[in-house]
C-alpha cells in the first residue's frame, strides 16, 4: 500500500506537486524511451488522448474529456491501481469502479497540467508499457494490461521497485507517485490520509467550493 502522506492537500493538490521530481533517467534513460516511444508510434500504438468516454460502468462521470491519457494508458492504470491501493478501496464492486475511475481522472487532470517536458517523459514511460514487444520484454507482463490480474500488475511494480536498472526504478516512482496523490487527493481518500478537508473560512471563502 502506498504512505498517503504527499497526498494531503486535497483535489487540486496533484496539480500543485513539483513536476521535476517524477521521471529523472538521465541521457540514457531518455533516449531510450524516446526510442520505444518512436517504435510504438510506428507500430500503431495510440497515443491520441482518449477524449470523452461513454457512459459505461468502470466511467465515474461520462462527462469527463480525457486530455493526456490514451485508452492503452487507461487500461494500464486499470490494473494498477488495485495492486497499489488494495484494502483501501471499497468492497463493492460497483464503489471500487468508481473510486478507481475517478482517480484515473485526477491522474489526467494533474499531468494535464504538468509542462511539456515531463509530460513527454511520461509519455515516453505510458508508451513503453502499452507496446507489447517491451511490455513483455522489459515489463515482463505477458497479456495486455486489460487482461492483467492484481498478483500480476502487483509483481511488475514489485520487479521495477527492487531493480537494480535505475531506468525501471525511476518508472516505478513515477507510476506510484502520480497514483498516490491522485488517490488520496479525492475527497472520498481524505480521511485515509487523516486530511479532515479545508477549513470553514475556505469553504465559505472561495468559489472552487460553491455549489454549482
Amino acid at each position: 500500500m502506498l504512505d498517503p502522506s504527499d497526498a494531503r492537500s486535497g483535489d487540486t493538490g496533484f496539480a500543485r506537486l513539483d513536476r521535476r521530481s517524477f521521471l529523472k533517467t538521465g541521457l540514457g534513460g531518455t533516449l531510450f524511451l524516446a526510442t520505444v516511444s518512436a517504435t510504438a508510434g510506428l507500430s500503431g500504438c495510440a497515443t491520441a488522448p482518449a477524449g470523452q468516454l461513454g457512459a459505461v460502468d468502470t466511467r465515474m462521470d461520462a462527462r469527463y474529456q480525457f486530455r493526456f491519457l490514451t485508452r492503452d494508458d487507461i487500461q494500464l492504470f486499470e490494473a494498477l491501481l488495485p495492486a497499489m491501493f488494495g484494502p483501501t478501496l471499497p468492497e463493492q464492486p460497483q464503489a471500487r469502479r468508481l473510486a478507481i475511475a475517478s482517480t484515473i481522472e485526477r491522474i489526467d487532470a494533474g499531468i494535464d497540467n504538468f509542462g511539456p517536458a515531463n509530460q513527454q517523459e511520461l509519455r515516453r514511460l505510458f508508451d513503453l508499457l502499452a507496446f507489447g514487444f517491451t511490455r513483455v520484454t522489459i515489463a515482463r507482463v505477458w497479456s495486455r494490461w486489460s487482461n492483467v490480474s492484481t498478483a500480476e500488475a502487483n509483481a511488475f511494480l514489485e520487479r521495477w521497485r527492487t531493480s537494480g536498472v535505475g531506468l525501471f526504478n525511476n518508472g516505478y516512482i513515477a507510476l506510484t507517485k502520480i497514483s498516490n496523490v491522485a488517490f488520496y487527493g479525492g475527497r472520498d481518500q481524505w480521511h485515509l490520509s487523516g486530511y479532515p478537508g479545508p477549513p470553514q473560512w475556505a469553504v465559505d471563502a472561495l468559489p472552487q467550493f460553491k455549489p454549482a
